[in-house]
């Protein structure tokens, strides 16, 4: 082993390490780069940060509780503090696929944390004081713990940008209803004629769809807030004091402002990561709306001369390099692609989460980083949906009114009126003549055209 001024000598258990000189983490981090270069992503900046700001917390709670020399609490708050700004967000380069609970993004935090307070010291991590990774940022804490709550504060903070989002594209979608509240069309099932609805019934029912996804993320995401933070190995929070699970909370809501708990069983918290399966579930759910949505409005603006085209939506890219002129429903069809993408995500988190073992789940790198990539998905998605395709949306109120009537959706409206029988031979003469249902009526003088209009006004009831 040669060592230049471009590296330094480190040692851990298993020998030594050349480490860059200029690097923050040490030889455990070294060791992890080495091992998994998997996939070339690292583990999501967001879930270090979580786990920074419990090293702040929990360097705080051991200052209190006259562990930690004070001096030493304060220098790794500083560091903490200090990467909290994303100056040094490349010193953690560890990727996605490593050791499973996550110890090798742990420790890379413990050693960037260490050798950044250490920087004040003279001689460094030589220093007679100085701080150890493991003995003093570490202390009192274990990666089985540190690691799924800090994925559950990078979670919570973006679920709430997710939400954001999602509010976001209810309101365009409320927008347009009330815009197309008069507008009256063919409702459909089966992909065939139906009854009669107004567009803006149909944009209601997709803001409420989007507003009910956003309302149970929240109340799945409410349990991430219950953290096993100083539970240690396996949550029974061996080698600390009583006191110090209670005391990370503390200083981490004081810092966060924020409402989060002690877990009420640090065991259970420890081996299940059902939590994050939960709030993983309701992402693809909202997924699920979304898609559903993206797929109603390219049915709506399909042709625009050989479709539906009782919508159109607003261009945003020649849609062909072959087709002149051609536009096609690109913002919707990215939306779907996400939708299908936060799909496969969650199933990845449905498996790892059903995958511990004993008294650990070892899949906590992926159920993390998977959660958290759906999440930000997601909300990326709908809010290009909102502002990039729904606000522009516009109705061709002719084509609507032209597919009502030309539709068996009238059938039923007619039915109370005329009856079964007489409505069923005037459906079997419009498919054999090509007239519509209104004509037909109109002419044989079932009804008058006031009467008709009476019976579609009375037909678009407001919604309960």
């Amino acid at each position: 082993m040669t060592t230049s001024a471009d590296y330094r000598l480190e040692h851990d258990f298993l020998g030594p390490r050349e480490i860059p000189a200029r690097a923050l983490y040490g030889a455990h981090t070294s060791r992890s780069l080495e091992n998994f270069p998997i996939s070339g992503t690292p583990l999501p900046i967001e879930i270090i940060h979580g786990m920074v700001l419990l090293k702040l917390a929990a360097a705080r709670a051991n200052a209190k509780l006259g562990l930690l020399p004070s001096a030493k609490a304060a220098a790794i708050e500083k560091a903490c503090r200090d990467i909290l700004t994303g100056a040094h967000d490349t010193e953690f380069p560890v990727d996605i696929y490593q050791a499973g609970s996550g110890t090798s993004s742990h420790m890379n935090v413990n050693e960037v944390i260490a050798n950044l307070a250490n920087q004040a010291l003279e001689g460094g991590r030589n220093h007679p004081a100085a701080i150890h990774p493991n003995d003093d940022v570490n202390m009192g804490q274990s990666t089985n713990n540190c690691f799924p709550s800090g994925a559950k504060i990078a979670l919570l903070r973006q679920v709430a940008l997710l939400t954001d989002a999602l509010s976001a594209l209810a309101g365009a979608l409320r927008a347009k209803a009330r815009e197309f509240s008069g507008i009256l069309k063919a409702g459909r099932t089966h992909l065939q004629d139906a009854v009669p609805i107004s567009l803006g019934q149909e944009f209601d029912a997709y803001a409420q769809a989007v507003a009910r996804a956003a309302e149970r993320l929240n109340a799945a995401a409410d349990a991430l807030r219950e953290l096993g933070s100083g539970g240690n190995a396996i949550g029974t929070g061996i080698n600390t004091k009583p006191a110090f699970r209670a005391e990370i909370i503390a200083a981490l809501n004081a810092e966060e402002n924020g409402s989060f708990r002690v877990a009420k069983d640090g065991i259970y918290t420890t081996q299940f990561m059902t939590d994050f399966a939960h709030v993983s579930a309701a992402i693809r759910a909202a997924a699920l709306d979304v898609h559903q949505i993206a797929n109603n409005l390219r049915l709506l603006s399909s042709g625009p001369n050989t479709g539906l085209g009782e919508i159109r939506l607003p261009p945003v890219e020649p849609g062909s390099s072959i087709m002149p002129g051609k536009i096609n429903p690109s913002i919707c069809e990215s939306v779907n692609m996400v939708c299908l993408q936060v799909q496969g995500l969650d199933y990845a988190v449905a498996l790892a989460c059903g995958s511990g073992q004993l008294e650990l789940n070892t899949h906590m790198p992926l159920i993390g980083a998977n959660c958290l990539q759906a999440a930000k998905l997601l909300a990326a998605a709908a809010r290009a949906l909102a502002g990039k395709c729904v606000a522009g949306i516009t109705a061709d109120e002719a084509v609507c009114r032209r597919n009502l009537e030309r539709s068996a959706a009238l059938a039923t409206l007619l039915n109370p009126r005329l009856g079964y029988d007489r409505v069923a031979a005037l459906v079997r003469e419009s498919l054999a003549t090509g007239h519509t249902l209104k004509e037909l009526a109109l002419a044989q003088k079932m009804l008058t055209a006031t009467e008709y209009e009476a019976l579609l006004a009375a037909a678009i009831q407001p919604n309960l």
